[in-house]
């Protein structure tokens, strides 16, 4: 006979568990234009649900939050998902700090992963072990001023030699019509469409022929007044003089899209895929959704149920509209027709998933990046010839 304290303690036991806390889920992102949008997006998934509840926090942009990572895990005081910028990711899965989530992935099933588009998946993977989820994803895109290409008589260039030739008609009057910024990422893709790659076999490739003939183009241009050179902090003015019209064409994020358009109060804003070369190819940029290793096995069930959350078509959807970011899945393509619509120049750009190549994923090209982006600026501003300059990058990446 079971006596009247154990049946209170056993009644209390129950309660207990029917009330227990959800499993805090932590999450620290960068998407501080949006955030309102994440915070919905989290409340809405708890209100879904009673194991779990997401708290996301802005911690400042990619380079302001990969330090912020370093120290907090550092101190034991990690958050449980964390937005992995893609050449960051491979650093975090190579030093030990990533939850392998292979097992989540197989409990997807094939056709789950089959909807996601082929380097986007691919890009979660280190070493064959699943550690990231695509999020936020970009494409480059090649910006113009529709007007003053009509004036000239030139359509969007759809190729490297096209891009050259249009420049030509564009130019003169003191205007340079390719406004080129060394950054590494946009970079890379002109470095694809040659059908090369900035690394090989798990070290810097800045010497290939494809990669110096990327730079050669951008050098030859500035040489000729075709084009100008800016560093990735002289970004923002970059974009004011595209705005007034000294530049007719830049190479910048599909995200940057709305940024771009508040800016182009004078003129047709166009858009248009990358230009190709050898091969029509892209690289993906944006960020992975990461687990911290030290997640409990709950924390991470958790974390992995609100991307799921995240990847749901409604939800997808209503963040390709606000965002501009691609939609990761092919199954909603259907469903953004009308966003599409609403701007001629949309589908084609968005259109770039197809293409795209994932992001090195050498843990080093996290500071290798560096060196190729000074290479570029010191051959489009410094006058270095292309060549010298990627040597000079080759020498101080490898010795890092």
């Amino acid at each position: 006979m079971i006596s009247r304290a154990l049946l209170v303690s056993l009644v209390l036991s129950a309660c207990g568990a029917a009330s227990a806390a959800p499993v805090k889920i932590t999450f620290w992102h960068s998407m501080d234009g949006v955030a309102d949008l994440v915070e919905k997006f989290a409340d809405d998934f708890n209100r879904s649900q009673d194991q779990y509840e997401v708290v996301p926090s802005v911690v400042g942009n990619y380079r302001e939050a990969e330090p912020k990572l370093l120290a907090a895990v550092k101190a034991g005081k990690e958050p449980v998902m964390f937005q992995a910028e893609l050449t960051f990711f491979p650093k975090l899965a190579a030093d030990g700090l990533l939850a392998n989530l292979d097992r989540f992935e197989k409990s997807f099933g094939p056709d789950f992963a089959r909807d996601f588009y082929p380097a986007l998946w691919a890009g979660g993977e280190v070493g064959g072990v699943r550690y990231g989820l695509p999020w936020n994803v970009s494409v480059p895109v090649m910006y113009y001023n529709a007007g003053a290409l009509r004036r000239a008589g030139v359509g969007a260039p759809r190729t490297l030699a096209d891009l050259e030739a249009a420049a030509r008609k564009l130019g003169g009057r003191g205007k340079k019509p390719l406004l080129t910024v060394a950054d590494a990422w946009t970079f890379e893709s002109l470095v694809a469409a040659q059908g090369g790659s900035v690394t090989r076999d798990g070290k810097p490739n800045f010497t290939s022929p494809e990669v110096v003939a990327a730079l050669d183009l951008l050098a030859r241009m500035v040489q000729q007044g075709t084009a100008v050179g800016r560093t990735l902090d002289e970004a923002p003015r970059a974009a004011f003089d595209f705005a007034r019209g000294q530049n007719s064409l830049v190479f910048a994020s599909v995200a940057n899209w709305p940024d771009f358009q508040k800016l182009a109060l004078l003129f047709e804003l166009g858009g248009a895929p990358m230009p190709c070369a050898q091969k029509c190819a892209v690289s993906v940029g944006g960020a992975n959704v990461v687990v911290l290793k030290s997640a409990s096995a709950q924390e991470q069930a958790g974390a992995v149920a609100f991307w799921k959350y995240l990847m749901e078509p409604a939800n997808l959807r209503t963040w390709v509209e606000r965002t501009f970011y691609v939609a990761p899945r092919r199954s909603v393509q259907g469903q953004l027709a009308d966003f599409y619509a609403k701007n001629p120049y949309r589908a084609a750009a968005f259109a770039q998933l197809d293409s795209a190549v994932p992001r090195p994923k050498e843990p080093g090209y996290a500071l290798w990046r560096l060196d190729l982006e000074e290479a570029i600026s010191k051959a489009t501003r410094g006058g270095v010839p292309a060549r010298q300059a990627l040597e000079e990058a080759q020498r101080k990446a490898l010795a890092r």
